[in-house]
């Protein structure tokens, strides 16, 4: 019986979600504040505009249960559905990260979703993908109740959730990214992407350790999965319009010219938005989040039509 038992203990213990919380605000503040001694965390604002839900489960694998945070602007009207994805290295993060941004893009009119999605530790490329569009096939079946108009979903990311949110969006209609076909599809029409890179092998790329983990080899080991994993790769002529908010630092945005490049030759609506004098994870921090939610929102009403 102590046998069973301690077996039992163990298998349950292992069945946990692997979570690394080595990537907060509060840590990449500490390590900003030294560079940039002017800057100011923007903290989460609570007003009356806006409705919570928190913690609204979305897809259950493997014994563990994925949620979804929602803001909701309070009126009658119907939004477009903006689906908010952290950064982290593909390592590190959690959807409590995007609750500023959320608060303040939902303020302005939108339905604002942060995913909780399967990391690099717990499952490899594509299960991150593969929650994200789930959460987008959920948010459309549940529109109606969320306020949301189904027709008009924008996926944004900051860093590694850039890449991430692009690949969505560069996805759109390739079966082999979804897991289950339903009546909603999780095709988005509109990606904004804050840093994140749209080509893991490319001169300007310095992908390394965190990438190896996330597409579990090296492009010398699986150079066909570091391809896959590129946006760049995906972009077509049905790729939905991007706005690309980048810092000074390069790494960070490598492809992005190609990717301009191919959507200049589609006639696909882009625009991009330099932060001058900032670190990597500006959207965090004042001076530049206002800059960030008002470039998204202009973006979104222009696409949308709003």
């Amino acid at each position: 019986m102590k046998v069973l038992l301690l077996f039992l203990t163990f298998n349950c213990c292992f069945s946990q979600a692997i979570i690394d919380t080595s990537y907060t605000i509060h840590s990449t503040y500490n390590k900003e504040v030294k560079k940039f001694p002017f800057i100011k965390k923007a903290v989460f604002p609570i007003n009356n505009k806006v409705q919570l839900f928190n913690d609204v489960s979305y897809k259950t694998i493997q014994n563990r249960n994925l949620t979804l945070d929602i803001f909701i602007k309070k009126d009658n009207n119907s939004h477009a559905g903006v689906i908010l994805i952290h950064g982290g290295g593909w390592k590190s993060g959690n959807k409590t990260q995007m609750h500023s941004l959320a608060h303040e893009i939902a303020t302005n009119g939108f339905t604002c979703i942060c995913v909780e999605f399967r990391l690099s530790d717990e499952a490899k490329f594509p299960a991150g993908i593969l929650d994200i569009k789930s959460a987008i096939q959920f948010v459309k079946k549940n529109a109606q109740k969320y306020s949301i108009n189904k027709n008009q979903i924008a996926v944004l990311g900051c860093s590694s959730g850039g890449q991430m949110a692009t690949l969505i969006g560069t996805t759109n209609g390739n079966r082999k990214f979804e897991e289950h076909i339903e009546n909603n599809n999780s095709d988005v029409q509109a990606i904004i992407n804050l840093d994140g890179i749209l080509a893991f092998n490319h001169p300007e790329s310095q992908e390394g350790k965190l990438a190896t983990l996330w597409l579990n080899g090296s492009y010398e080991e699986v150079p066909n999965i570091w391809k896959e994993a590129s946006a760049l790769e995906h972009c077509n002529s049905k790729t939905p319009p991007i706005l690309f908010i980048n810092s000074p630092i390069t790494r960070f945005h490598a492809g992005e010219n190609d990717m301009i490049n191919k959507l200049r030759d589609y006639g696909i609506h882009y625009e991009v938005k330099n932060i001058a004098n900032a670190p990597h994870s500006f959207w965090f921090f004042h001076p530049w989040f206002e800059e960030v939610v008002n470039s998204s929102t202009q973006f979104l009403n222009t696409i949308f039509n709003k």
